[in-house]
Formats: C-alpha cells, sequence, structure tokens
C-alpha cells in the first residue's frame, strides 16, 4: 500500500546523500518532496502541515547542522515524525477485570466486520484466550451465515441466537451474547455490528443502544485502507456521534495511496490496534507505529519476521532437527519438506522477503517470485516413498519418472531438485566438520569450484593462470581494475529465491527451479 509513498521518500533521500552539509535551501527542497509525496498519498492537509513543519524545525536545528552524517539524521527525524503520527507507541487491548471482555466492532458496510471478527478471534484465540462471536449484524444478507463459516474457520464458536436478514433485534442479541458467555466460560466477546452503505441517524442509535446494552470494553471502529480521505471522514462521525476507543486497518495489503493510515490517528486522536494484511485468516497482526514506520522508509520490519517465525516453526521439531545434524546424521528431503511447509505458513515468499531491510529497490524481483515454485517442489517430494526421501541416491531412472508422474512435473525438474539437494547436503557436512563454508560461484573469498575442495590444497598443482594475465604486476593489475568495473556495469540477473538472503538449504533447492 505504501510502495508510492516509500518510492518518493527513498529518491529523496538519495539526493541528501554525498552531501557533507546541508544548506538551508537542501533542507526547503527536501521538505517540499516529503510534502508533495504525502499529499500524492492522499494524507490529510492539517496532517502534511503539521509533519513537515516538525520536520523542517528539526532539521535546521543543531541536531542536523553538527551531525557527522546530515542525510542519515535527516532520515531519523522523517522516520521519528512518522511514528509519531502514527500513534507513538502500540496500543494493547483492554481487557476487563471481571470477564468477559467485550469488543463491539463497527464501521460502514464493505469494510470488512465479519472477515475482520474471524481474524481477531483466531489472534486472541492463539494468545490462550478463549473468545466468543456474537452475529449482531442482522441487517446485511446472509451476514450470520457468513460469521459462522468465519468462526468454523478461526476455530471459534459464534452466537447467533437470530437468523438475520432484517430479522431480530441486535441490541437483544448483544446482551444476550454477554450472559452466555460467562455460563460458557468465554472471556472475550466480539460483536459484529449492522453497517450501512453510508453514515445515517439509524446506524448510529443502534450502535448507542448497545453501547448503552453492554457497556464494552473496547469499541473498535473497522476501517477500510483503501478509500483515503473518505476514512477520515467516516471515523471523525462516528467519533462525534458514538466514540470509539481505537481503530482496525483493513485491505491494507491492497494497492491504494494508504493516506488513511497516516492521517487517522492525529485527525482522531485514536489510535490504531490491529491491521489486516490480507485475506487469509492468519493474514492480521498487531498495529506497530515504530515498525510501520521504518517498513515506510524501507528499513525492513525484521522483528514482525521474527513473530511470525516464532510462531511458523515448531520449536520441538526445529530443536530435533539441529540436534540430528549435530549428530552427524543427514538432512532429509523428510526434514526439508517440513520447513517449507513452515515457511509457507508465514505467508507468501514476496511478503516475507519484502520486511527484509532494503528491499524497495527490489520491488519488480519480488513480484517475480512465484509461490507455486514452494508447491512444486512440495509435490515432487510428497511423491517419493518414505525411503526414497531418506535416500535420495536410490533413485534411479524409472524412479525419477514414477516421481514426476505423480507429481504432474518433468523429470528434469526431478533431477534439478535432487542435484541441488545433494550440494546441499555436502554443503551441511562441511559445515558441521567445522571446515566452514564451501566454495560457491562467484562469491568472494572462495574457490568457484561449487563446492569442490581447491586443488592447492591437496597437494597438487595450483591451477594455471586464465589465459591472457599478464606476467608484469601494473598491466595485472590494470587488468582486475578493468574486469571489476565490467563486473559492477554487468546487467542483474532475473531475481529468484536464491538472490535474497534465505536459509542455505531453502536457497539452494529453489535457486533453479
Amino acid at each position: 500500500m505504501f510502495a508510492s509513498l516509500s518510492d518518493r521518500l527513498s529518491a529523496t533521500f538519495r539526493n541528501l546523500r554525498g552531501k557533507g552539509r546541508l544548506s538551508e535551501a537542501d533542507i526547503d527542497e527536501t521538505v517540499r518532496e516529503i510534502r508533495i509525496a504525502l499529499l500524492d498519498a492522499d494524507v490529510a492537509l492539517p496532517v502534511v502541515r503539521e509533519f513537515c513543519s516538525g520536520v523542517k524545525e528539526r532539521a535546521m536545528s543543531a541536531e542536523v547542522s553538527g551531525a557527522l552524517n546530515p542525510a542519515q539524521q535527516v532520515v531519523k527525524i522523517v522516520h521519528e515524525q512518522l511514528v509519531a503520527i502514527l500513534g507513538g507507541e502500540t496500543r494493547r487491548l483492554s481487557f476487563a477485570k471481571q470477564p468477559p471482555t467485550v469488543i463491539v466492532l463497527a464501521g460502514l458496510q464493505g469494510a470488512g466486520k465479519t472477515t475482520l471478527a474471524g481474524k481477531l478471534a483466531r489472534h486472541l484465540r492463539e494468545q490462550g484466550h478463549a473468545p466468543m462471536l456474537v452475529a449482531a449484524d442482522l441487517q446485511r444478507p446472509n451476514a450470520v451465515d457468513q460469521l459462522r463459516i468465519v468462526g468454523e474457520r478461526a476455530g471459534v464458536p459464534v452466537f447467533a441466537p437470530e437468523p438475520g436478514n432484517g430479522v431480530g433485534d441486535p441490541v437483544k442479541v448483544a446482551r444476550d451474547a454477554v450472559q452466555r458467555a460467562s455460563v460458557d466460560l468465554r472471556d472475550i466477546v466480539i460483536v459484529d455490528t449492522a453497517g450501512r452503505l453510508a453514515i445515517d441517524a439509524e446506524l448510529m442509535q443502534q450502535l448507542r443502544d448497545m453501547r448503552d446494552a453492554v457497556n464494552p470494553d473496547e469499541v473498535l471502529l473497522v476501517v477500510d485502507a483503501m478509500i483515503g480521505q473518505d476514512a477520515v471522514r467516516t471515523a471523525e462521525e462516528f467519533e462525534s456521534s458514538v466514540g470509539f476507543d481505537g481503530v482496525v486497518l483493513t485491505k491494507l495489503d491492497g494497492d491504494a495511496r494508504g493516506g488513511a493510515a497516516l492521517s487517522i490517528v492525529t485527525v482522531t486522536g485514536r489510535p490504531i490496534l490491529f491491521a489486516s494484511t490480507g485475506e487469509k485468516l492468519e493474514d492480521f497482526e498487531a498495529f506497530h507505529p515504530d515498525r510501520m514506520a521504518s517498513r515506510i522508509l524501507d528499513m525492513g520490519d525484521v522483528l514482525t519476521l521474527i513473530e511470525q517465525a516464532e510462531r511458523a516453526f515448531d520449536a520441538d521439531e526445529a530443536e530435533r532437527i539441529a540436534r540430528k545434524v549435530s549428530q552427524g546424521e543427514d538432512f532429509t528431503l523428510e526434514d526439508f519438506l517440513g520447513q517449507m511447509q513452515a515457511v509457507k505458513n508465514m505467508g507468501s515468499l514476496g511478503k516475507i522477503l519484502g520486511m527484509l531491510p532494503g528491499m524497495g529497490d527490489m520491488k519488480a524481483q519480488l513480484d517475480q517470485v512465484d509461490d507455486k515454485d514452494l508447491d512444486r517442489v512440495a509435490a515432487i517430494i510428497q511423491s517419493m516413498t518414505p525411503e526414497e526421501r531418506r535416500e535420495p541416491k536410490i533413485l534411479n531412472g524409472s524412479r525419477r519418472a514414477r516421481i514426476a508422474r505423480g507429481s504432474g512435473t518433468q523429470v528434469s525438474e526431478v533431477n534439478g531438485l535432487v542435484e541441488r539437494f545433494g550440494e546441499a547436503q555436502k554443503m551441511m557436512r562441511q559445515m558441521r566438520g567445522g571446515k566452514g563454508m564451501p566454495a560457491m560461484p562467484g562469491m568472494p573469498g572462495f574457490g568457484a569450484g561449487g563446492g569442490k575442495k581447491s586443488k592447492g590444497r591437496s597437494g597438487k598443482a595450483p591451477a594455471k593462470p586464465k589465459k591472457g594475465r599478464s606476467g608484469n604486476p601494473a598491466t595485472r593489475a590494470a587488468q582486475e581494475r578493468h574486469a571489476a568495473v565490467q563486473a559492477v556495469e554487468a546487467p542483474a540477473a532475473p531475481a529468484g529465491a536464491a538472490d535474497f538472503d534465505l536459509p542455505d538449504d531453502v536457497k539452494k533447492l529453489l535457486g533453479g527451479s
């Protein structure tokens, strides 16, 4: 969502590099470019004015004029200002001292309240809570059935005493749900309320009646992040008519300009608690202003990446594999399949790699990363027998042809997987033996033998110098400088999984697929 804004800000900061000191004209030009970037991202004008004045005031002060690297100091200032307009600190849910905690979701129709209710319930269930969903949207057709399906997928019970489709009293449903939660020992009640295509008096009155009936601990406004300034106006209307405690942004994975996320906190004074980043129930995360600011400035979000990895990877399984490898046993295709499925549980590869710092300049390459590559590799491994997964050396021609037919792939793809896995196993054996990283093609400091030992180490004659290399030291130095320049100016190859900072075994297996 913030791709355009991130690109504009990165280009602005790039112009500051190499300047030992920033003049007032440099700062004015930088602030002007930031202002244009924010307005282009559909950020509210009052927010833009406040943001730019804060950046300019701090940039003109002694903290930049006396800095060793003024450009980095300006980036730091912009990052801190972004964190401030996004809410400053991470805001957590407030839980009731005496359960159940009641959370009411409000918002316009189409904002994604029903799906978000399931995402929030799943998120809280994984944290050890026992939530219950309440179908209080009795206006929209099939809203009750949709919530039942979402609740089943999330593994959370749904309280739905009324059929909906215009039948039933939503205020009574919400009141009865709180009583039912106490009986069923559910510590959190999430109420899905009705929305409208536009704000009207009936909607606001219904929400006020529900608020008075259940006395919620949290009223969360669900806002579609793709509707721009309308999201801010909607939030202002809800705040003045009903009041709410926090905001949840949906569709943050969309391609809109994202001005709502940067405006809504400053305009309403209410924090953003959660963000929905995709269509799946697991595409949901707590909103951290500092991490979001880092994403916008292409600094990555490694902390969120680590948290997702901790949820996706089984700690006991990881310890088992580490112990197995340390004891001299080989890492098998069965082990790799389990690790690859854990990576898939973290989300798409493009999304995962996008959380790494400096990936903003590689958006085109990230778009080319195809998650179906993982599916093809998984299909090949799953078409093998348990013995073949443990001992790929027994895979002869007829076995490979059978595996290719079973996985819907070509024999060449099976051959490529087995070959790359063999190289990965060899690498892990060398690392386990204390020999360090094996020789890898194209890496400085290593031989070009693709993992083979250098002849010089085995006692044999060293390799002959390349043809055409001069014996004159000055001439040879000139040749090497020329080769280095050619290497730098050479066009980059298309990005694949091996171009990114993946684990070595994953990189080896996916690099050629």
